[in-house]
């Protein structure tokens, strides 16, 4: 018989001290019944945080992954980490800290952010960085980037420009440790006591997407302790559409197509407060020309929007601060209502220090030796656009931008030298900054305000972070801090009988 999901199922203790069952799970006792002290659910980046920091505390451990592979939308982001007050800005330079990345991200966040979140972040930024490369052997790039709404270079990049490269390190740091990552391993529910804490999960092993009927049911209990780690559901359009009606199917994602709420919701189900449901983050660098994340943001992000400008398609003039945070771009390129155009040239290319061969190749990107063929190719008037970029090269010149306020990058030189590089930009469904409300000790709280024994969480899963808006590569932080924070103290949870 398969256990349903809406089933809150329970495990009691008898007279003897042994487990006693209810019926339903009694009905289920010739099952497998695996025994973990802590069962961390994903295998993303705070997923895997959280089971080697759980590990390294003494615990047992199990990391469940619906998927085929280890990653989740990790391995497919840009592997961009942000991080406040470290050795490599001091010896650049760079004056930063901890206060000055909690600033940026509640200016950021519209000041919805939970504080107390923020200020965790903001300070185990630096040493969470650390950590990733001392003890995890993460390789960054030997350089440091500004990314929109920061107000330093704070940016570390892991090498190969992808979070394959953190996600390859914490799976060979759980194989060291002797951790199990159980694939195609598929939540169904939460397993609680009759004092309500957290005791286990129902999952469906040998999970198929594609066959929902695949597979077998079993309990796996968490003696300790539940960390979920889930991820966001940016690829989930009926839930994210419940949040914001206008993210329907007409609206494309930078996320993996298994980026689902079925877990979030279980969490819901058993009384998780929600927050932030409906702050649902739009990608302003993605390009309508290319499905999901596509190459387009590597020009969009790292190019134009940093040493380029964004103009409309009906005025010719540029439209917003490049360089503020996603939010604020992605609403003023909405609000034009129709895909706008990214505009670099071959010093912006050259000063950004990336490679947009494979924007070029794929034709997201188009090369121009003409400003006047790169207006007539985007159904732009060649002489008023003339203009925005001979104001906007006077600005960068000058290094003082009085329409929008940017700021102007070092090395930033007019907009004067072809080949002009030009991409359409239209947002994508990128980050959903809601989830389950966490403390600071990464504990799931109910909606009276109270902890939920046993139940941990960490990451896209959460909510209160990053308020209405998410700063560039503070995700990547998020998950590592709140999932080693998450892992730890699961594994500190007093032991069940």
């Amino acid at each position: 018989m398969a256990i349903s999901p809406h089933v809150d199922m329970m495990y009691g203790v008898g007279e003897t001290g042994e487990p006693s069952e209810e019926p339903l799970v009694r009905e289920r006792r010739a099952e497998r019944h695996d025994d973990y002290d802590v069962v961390v659910v994903g295998a993303g980046f705070a997923g895997l945080s959280a089971a080697i920091e759980a590990r390294n505390a003494g615990a047992s451990v199990l990391v469940i992954e619906k998927m085929r592979a280890p990653g989740g939308n990790s391995i497919i982001s840009d592997g961009g980490i942000a991080a406040a007050g470290t050795p490599v800005q001091q010896r650049e330079g760079i004056a930063d800290s901890p206060e000055l990345l909690y600033s940026d991200m509640l200016r950021a966040g519209l000041g919805l952010n939970h504080p107390a979140l923020v200020r965790e972040l903001a300070q185990r930024s630096a040493d969470t960085f650390q950590w990733s490369s001392d003890y995890l052997g993460v390789k960054y790039l030997d350089r440091l980037d500004q990314f929109g709404g920061h107000s330093v270079p704070r940016c570390f990049t892991a090498a190969n420009v992808s979070g394959s490269t953190i996600i390859k390190r914490q799976v060979a740091k759980l194989r060291e440790l002797g951790v199990e990552i159980r694939l195609q391993t598929c939540l169904k529910g939460f397993v609680r006591d009759t004092n309500g804490k957290v005791s286990g999960v129902s999952v469906r092993d040998g999970f198929e997407p594609r066959r929902p009927e695949a597979g077998v049911d079993r309990c796996v209990r968490a003696k300790k302790g539940v960390v979920l780690a889930t991820g966001g559901f940016g690829a989930d359009t009926a839930f994210r559409s419940a949040q914001d009606p206008r993210l329907d199917s007409s609206v494309d994602t930078t996320n993996v197509r298994f980026a689902t709420a079925e877990a979030l919701i279980e969490a819901l189900r058993i009384g998780a407060m929600p927050v932030h449901l409906s702050h649902i983050q739009l990608g302003p660098w993605a390009s309508p020309d290319e499905k999901g994340y596509g190459v387009g943001p590597r020009f969009g992000d790292y190019v134009a929007f940093q040493y380029g400008l964004v103009v409309s398609p009906d005025t010719n003039a540029r439209i917003v601060n490049e360089l503020a945070d996603r939010k604020t771009v992605a609403d003023a390129i909405l609000a034009v209502g129709k895909p706008c155009v990214g505009i670099a040239d071959s010093k912006a290319v050259q000063g950004s220090g990336w490679s947009i061969d494979r924007c070029l190749q794929k034709g997201v990107v188009k090369s121009f030796d003409r400003l006047a063929d790169l207006a007539a190719f985007y159904g732009l008037d060649t002489e008023a656009l003339a203009i925005t970029m001979e104001r906007f090269s006077g600005f960068v010149a000058l290094k003082c931008d009085t329409d929008f306020g940017k700021p102007i990058l070092e090395g930033a030189v007019p907009v004067t030298h072809p080949p002009y590089y030009g991409m359409r930009l239209w947002p994508k469904v990128h980050h959903t900054m809601g989830g389950v409300r966490i403390d600071v000790n990464g504990r799931v709280m109910d909606i009276d305000g109270h902890p939920i024994a046993g139940l941990f969480a960490a990451g896209e899963v959460t909510g209160g972070v990053h308020g209405a808006c998410r700063l560039g590569s503070c995700a990547i932080t998020d998950c590592l801090v709140f999932g080693r924070i998450a892992g730890r103290n699961a594994a500190a949870t007093t032991i069940l009988p």
